[in-house]
């Protein structure tokens, strides 16, 4: 099988070594001219997470790269995928696959990835998303995780989990693509919660996190015509041991920075998502305290001042202690 992996970065430089060496298919990875990332890979061969497997073919042209092969996966910041595109749409594309292994909400429309790329012109039934738990540094030493693959195309989705499918991976065929989106970008904004958690001191808040914190991602997919239980499946809840828990996460490290009054520098796509959950929230009509707690926080404190931005942080999530009593459901 052939494959193009759009973006060479963290998880696109992953993607590409898993197809060619665990999944054994042909691969060409692509990346801009001048990204630090894909200088990284062309000078060297590797960068901090992976060696890529000598059948790779890099390059930097991206009409290659899309005419090399029937399924593109893409995998570059959430936020730039709509002008990304444009650039891709400019060639004939309209046979091609699309694998999403990103997670986040355009920020400026709320719009979900798969519909960016809808909106862009790309047939609905030729996009995949590719969610859930899992990191590099743990599936390169050989530690397995599991992960969903979910589509518009029933037919699709099979496809592509049957065939992406291997000892280090098992996949689960999703069956809720609002809720597999949603889900798996709004578990980052809860990664930057536990951060700020964990940098004040208040670890044993991080359980109570994760049940609220579920609950109100779910009461956001329901609203958004998903299924509530999707926020207790692979693409959110199952996704919070590598996210609010584990060292390697961006977005954990993020908050737990922010308490500190540092700035973790590496992209952490929660910062932007909370933004856009927020603004799914005013629309909808829903509470969504955990949400808007981290938006204060990264938007309206200033949180890497000289300041008491630092203890803003923590002043912003106790202040979810002061709302009046509630049920659990």
């Amino acid at each position: 099988m052939n494959i193009s992996v759009l973006g060479c970065g963290r998880w696109g430089s992953f993607i590409a070594w898993y197809q060619a060496t665990v999944l054994k298919n042909k691969v060409v990875s692509w990346g801009p001219e001048g990204d630090y990332s894909y200088e990284v890979l062309k000078n060297t061969g590797k960068n901090e997470y992976v060696t890529l497997d000598k059948s790779i073919t890099l390059t930097s042209d991206l009409g290659y790269a899309l005419g090399a092969s029937d399924i593109i996966i893409i995998s570059i910041s959430s936020q730039g995928l709509r002008g990304f595109m444009k650039k891709i749409t400019a060639y004939d594309v309209s046979q091609k696959t699309f694998v999403l292994c990103m997670k986040g909400i355009e920020e400026s429309t709320g719009k979900r990835l798969s519909e960016v790329l809808i909106e862009s012109g790309i047939d609905k039934n030729k996009i995949a998303v590719w969610v859930g738990p899992g990191h590099i540094q743990a599936f390169t030493r050989g530690v397995p995780n599991c992960m969903i693959i979910d589509s518009y195309d029933e037919n699709l989705k099979k496809f592509i989990a049957d065939n992406f499918k291997s000892n280090l991976i098992r996949f689960y065929y999703g069956n809720d693509i609002i809720g597999s989106e949603i889900g798996a970008a709004a578990k980052n904004v809860l990664g930057i919660a536990a951060g700020v958690l964990d940098g004040s001191g208040y670890v044993s808040l991080k359980g109570p996190l994760m049940a609220r914190g579920a609950y109100e991602v779910g009461n956001l997919i329901k609203a958004m015509g998903g299924s509530f239980f999707s926020a207790y499946g692979l693409a959110h809840l199952g996704d919070y041991e590598t996210t609010l828990f584990s060292e390697y996460s961006h977005n954990r490290k993020y908050g737990e920075m922010m308490a500190h009054g540092t700035k973790f520098e590496k992209l952490a796509e929660g910062v932007m998502t909370s933004k856009a959950m927020k603004q799914l929230g005013d629309r909808y009509g829903l509470e969504l305290p955990i949400t808007n707690a981290v938006y204060e926080a990264c938007f309206l404190t200033d949180a890497f001042g000289s300041g008491d931005g630092a203890k803003d942080c923590m002043r912003i999530i106790l202040k979810l202690f002061d709302r009046a009593t509630k049920s659990e459901f």
